[in-house]
């Protein structure tokens, strides 16, 4: 059963909390992040991506990138920008844009339960990426972004969100420029938190990493770390828990989850569709200026200026089988495997994923300016399948699911 526990959060003070919420650092590239700071110089962007501050040149994981992040979060805290809370609270957290809402519930999740799979992944980490958001965390000394997890519903936990938060005041809420209006309430009564704890414990048999793998299996990496160091680790401290925000799985909205490739591996463009066609039907998109998927074993491909619809052929893939039936498994075994070379989309430098919160026109510009040769649409999982596939013990490839809206950074963190 799921273990959470209250935390001494750090949040923005009252003033600051929407000029600090920034959007999570992997949605972002450098100079996107550098706009922002520029325009909003609180922006918490300048501890999850401290290059901002640095010159432009810098590399990415050179050390004096972790030194000036540490150094920021040290100064916001210094000035007051971030406080953290006199005793251990929970809190809550709605997301709320279009007529969709979640609520999720901030709290510390064991490392431990992610160690015994109680906390179920469904994807396998990006090494490069681990080791970067491992540094980070072990520099700042806490865990400066939330990990997004999902569980089945519970009537009980949701009547208890609803509660507190008909008898509690909100202490922020605010609307970022994406539409998305962000509410935040601290839980600091004790017989609230206990409540709370105790019906995860008994309520929800496992929950589920829907967004952000690696700072979970980073956040498992330090406490192993340090653990060894501690000569008299209890398994009580800090570090063997990490910041997380649980959301019950109805509330769970998953949109398309997008590829990008540089070359074609050695083929032209008309032997590239060529090769599709072994296993996929082709057709030209003559009527749109671009091609969203249908379903699961359909695909919108961008090359040339054009757009393609390719989709699967009968027996090209087991519709039973939980993994080989989602869209982003067909492609990568007949298309990026079998055509394009790409057998571990996890290190191979010739990929890159793009969220569809982006569009398919951020496919077509990457493509028009020559940085790629071909952009996939692929359709979007469900949170079902997403269980299904962590139940069984298994893993989707990587990046196949995109979660929106995304959970802010720098509303709360959890110092170890």
């Amino acid at each position: 059963m799921a273990i959470i526990q209250a935390f001494r959060g750090i949040r923005p003070a009252h003033e600051y909390a929407a000029k600090v919420a920034s959007p999570p650092y992997d949605v972002l590239n450098s100079q996107e992040a550098r706009a922002i700071v520029a325009d909003n110089p609180l922006s918490f962007l300048r501890i999850i991506k401290p290059e901002v501050n640095l010159p432009e040149d810098i590399g990415l994981y050179e050390e004096a990138v972790y030194q000036k992040g540490r150094e920021n979060f040290e100064t916001y805290l210094a000035e007051k920008i971030l406080i953290q809370d006199d005793k251990p609270n929970l809190y809550l957290y709605e997301q709320a844009i279009e007529g969709h809402s979640q609520v999720g519930l901030v709290a510390a999740s064991s490392v431990q339960d992610y160690e015994d799979d109680v906390i179920k992944k469904h994807e396998y980490t990006r090494p490069k990426k681990e080791k970067d958001r491992i540094k980070h965390m072990k520099t700042l000394g806490a865990q400066p972004g939330p990990v997004f997890l999902t569980y089945p519903d519970s009537n009980k936990i949701n009547a208890l969100v609803n509660y507190t938060i008909a008898l509690s005041e909100p202490t922020y809420k605010f609307t970022t420029p994406d539409g998305v209006t962000h509410t935040f309430w601290v839980v600091d009564e004790e017989p609230t938190i206990t409540k709370f704890c105790q019906l995860f414990e008994t309520e929800v048999p496992a929950t589920y990493i829907a967004d952000g793998h690696h700072r979970a299996a980073s956040a498992w990496n330090v406490r192993k770390a340090l653990a060894e160091a501690n000569g008299s680790h209890t398994g009580e401290e800090a570090y063997n828990f990490f910041l997380t925000v649980l959301f019950p799985a109805s509330q769970v909205k998953i949109i398309d989850y997008n590829r990008l490739v540089k070359d074609l591996n050695g083929l032209s463009a008309k032997e590239f569709l060529s090769s599709l066609e072994e296993e996929f039907v082709v057709s030209a998109v003559v009527s749109s200026d671009s091609y969203y998927p249908r379903s699961t074993a359909d695909f919108g491909v961008y090359l040339e200026g054009k757009w393609y619809s390719i989709t699967a052929k009968e027996g090209t893939y087991d519709p039973n089988d939980p993994i080989g039936c989602l869209g982003a498994s067909i492609l990568q075994d007949n298309v990026l495997n079998k055509i394009l070379g790409i057998e571990n989309p996890r290190t191979d430098e010739r990929i890159d994923f793009v969220g569809g919160i982006r569009g398919l026109g951020e496919l077509m510009k990457r493509v028009d300016s020559g940085e790629m040769k071909v952009a996939f649409a692929v359709y979007p999982v469900s949170v079902e399948q997403l269980m299904d596939t962590a139940n069984a013990g298994k893993v989707m490839p990587p990046k196949s699911t995109w979660f929106e809206p995304k959970l802010r950074s720098g509303l709360i963190v959890n110092r170890f």
